[in-house]
């Protein structure tokens, strides 16, 4: 489902591209995540599986906790360059984050099909440049990315 998008939606959107490519230059995954509320970034983060040894250290767990206990995410919105995948889709519905806007989801379709189920409201920017940064490194590392979507 589509919505209107934000007047800072591209302040966000470059926001969240950087965080992405801050993991690809530590070694990692390039994907990043952030949350807003009231439009103000109250929390970011990027893939950390490979730098932590962590398989749980995804994009938008690495955002959530970086932005701490805020009490309702009701009123928040979560970015990722990539359509979440189930393990971060499951924390999106558990803590009741309505929207989240993605860069892309021709790489990987994620759990878009569960978080609708479950009332999320979806916006795919379709991110030529979110598209290409995940290409080049699916291209570049299949190992890698098989691991992180759990087919190795």
């Amino acid at each position: 489902m589509q919505d209107k998008q934000n007047v800072d939606d591209d302040l966000f959107i470059r926001e969240l591209i950087e965080e992405a490519k801050k993991g690809l230059k530590e070694g990692g995954i390039p994907i990043g995540s952030i949350l807003v509320r009231n439009n103000k970034i109250i929390g970011r983060g990027h893939n950390r599986r490979i730098q932590d040894d962590d398989p749980i250290a995804h994009a938008e767990i690495a955002c959530l906790k970086n932005a701490g206990r805020i009490g309702s995410y009701e009123q928040t919105v979560l970015y990722s360059t990539l359509m979440p995948c189930y393990l971060c889709a499951g924390a999106i519905v558990q803590f009741g984050i309505k929207k989240i806007i993605v860069g892309e989801s021709k790489n990987f379709q994620g759990a878009v099909e569960f978080l609708k189920s479950h009332g999320v409201i979806i916006m795919d920017l379709e991110s030529e440049e979110c598209i290409s940064l995940m290409e080049n490194f699916i291209k570049n590392n299949p190992e890698l990315w098989n691991e992180d979507i759990g087919k190795k």
